[in-house]
């Protein structure tokens, strides 16, 4: 549901809601209501003042977007407000075309957050994936960066991994804007991903973007050097499904870079064989599985990354279901200090086409929270637990 359209949902179910409790009102006699004539009577009363609470809680949870049973709560709404309003029929009748616009509201509340939908995948997914992992990681030491080379050793320290545990998993909720090409129109989105680490690492990615005034709903996941990539419009209609040895040669590349950019605590054991090449520039080759790719991360004097380089990376073609091997970079653009840690907050993807075509922007992501070493609790809609750093803007 876009932004726009969830406001005017709210709106109207707040001013559905209050009429409710005017019918409350008249059946318990608090005062005179002259615009409902029909009788209503305490039981009437207490049946509407149920109905328009059920309302504004509706107009609540739509406003918060959770918990992710949240349509649940709005088709009951639905439901209980007709009842009140056929008991009431030549006052209230005209409420039966919000509650039409309830119903509605609540399947598509279903279809994107319910058993079915692509979030209840995602939370499903980094649960299983949460499972695999090292629950009591050990402490990195200063010895442990011994065998890499001198910039990636200064980075890990300067990110304040030292002295902390291993990293075995990492949830990152992140903002930003998307385009497929230079010409296109920038597609807002939100998102949270979930990446862990060890002799399976997997990634569990979801994102919540607008195109054309329609919600799309995007999802990824690794496990098992297998990637896949899905997309939904209107939570229904999947526009794009992609699979295949291409897709897992590109979303390996992926992985990489979450892992060195997100993850610095988890490049001390990581399967990555590494180059120096000078006192800024380091080459690294990631196997997971059947899966080798390469990528040249770059330093500045601070001991901050500053870019990751990759020939390995796979762009879309225009059908969105195959790919065509092009140059990839992810310039970071600025870093945070958080509880000990110094982490990315904000950066960006650019493609780089064979000349003469210029390299360009296709994505910039904001990084709102992250947490390390989380694991599944029992919040709402599943949450993930674990340190949180707050990444946001002073």
């Amino acid at each position: 549901m876009t932004t726009v359209v969830r406001w005017l949902v709210v709106l109207v179910l707040f001013v559905h809601g209050l009429l409710h409790l005017l019918g409350a009102a008249k059946g318990s006699g608090w005062f005179e209501v002259t615009q409902l004539k029909q009788p209503i009577g305490v039981l009437g009363g207490v049946l509407w003042l149920i109905a328009g609470i059920l309302v504004l809680v509706s107009a609540v949870l739509i406003t918060m977007g959770e918990p992710a049973w949240w349509w649940a709560v709005t088709l009951v709404a639905a439901a209980v407000s007709e009842v009140a309003i056929v008991t009431s029929w030549g006052d209230a009748k005209v409420g039966t075309v919000v509650n039409i616009v309830l119903v509605l509201v609540a399947g598509y509340g279903f279809a994107s957050m319910g058993p079915t939908s692509f979030h209840a995948r995602w939370r499903e997914q980094a649960a299983q994936a949460l499972s695999l992992v090292d629950p009591s990681p050990t402490l990195i030491t200063d010895s442990d960066l011994a065998g890499l080379p001198q910039p990636l050793a200064d980075y890990v320290r300067r990110s304040g991994a030292v002295g902390e545990p291993r990293v075995t998993s990492f949830h990152a909720s992140f903002h930003g804007r998307i385009r497929g090409a230079p010409d296109e129109a920038w597609m807002p989105f939100t998102g949270q991903q979930l990446n862990t680490y060890g002799p399976n690492p997997q990634r569990v990615f979801i994102m919540d973007a607008t195109r054309s005034g329609l919600p799309v709903t995007v999802l990824h996941e690794f496990s098992n050097s297998t990637a896949t990539m899905r997309a939904r419009v209107l939570s229904l209609v999947t526009v794009v499904y992609a699979a295949g040895p291409q897709m897992d040669h590109g979303e390996t590349v992926t992985v990489f870079n979450d892992l060195v950019v997100l993850a610095p605590g988890a490049i001390v054991e990581a399967p990555i064989v590494w180059s120096p090449v000078d006192a800024h520039h380091v080459h690294g080759v990631y196997a997971v599985g059947d899966q080798s790719v390469s990528a040249t991360l770059i330093f500045d004097d601070d001991h901050d990354l500053v870019d990751f380089v990759s020939e390995d990376r796979l762009r879309a073609a225009a059908d969105a279901n195959s790919f065509v091997q092009q140059r990839w970079s992810t310039p970071l653009i600025e870093h945070r200090q958080s509880q000990g840690r110094r982490v990315l907050t904000l950066g960006e993807g650019r493609w780089h086409p064979p000349s003469p075509e210029p390299a360009f922007v296709y994505v910039e992501m904001g990084f709102d929270a992250i947490s390390y070493n989380v694991h599944s609790g029992s919040g709402r809609g599943g949450a993930l637990l674990g340190p949180p750093y707050s990444l946001s803007r002073a």
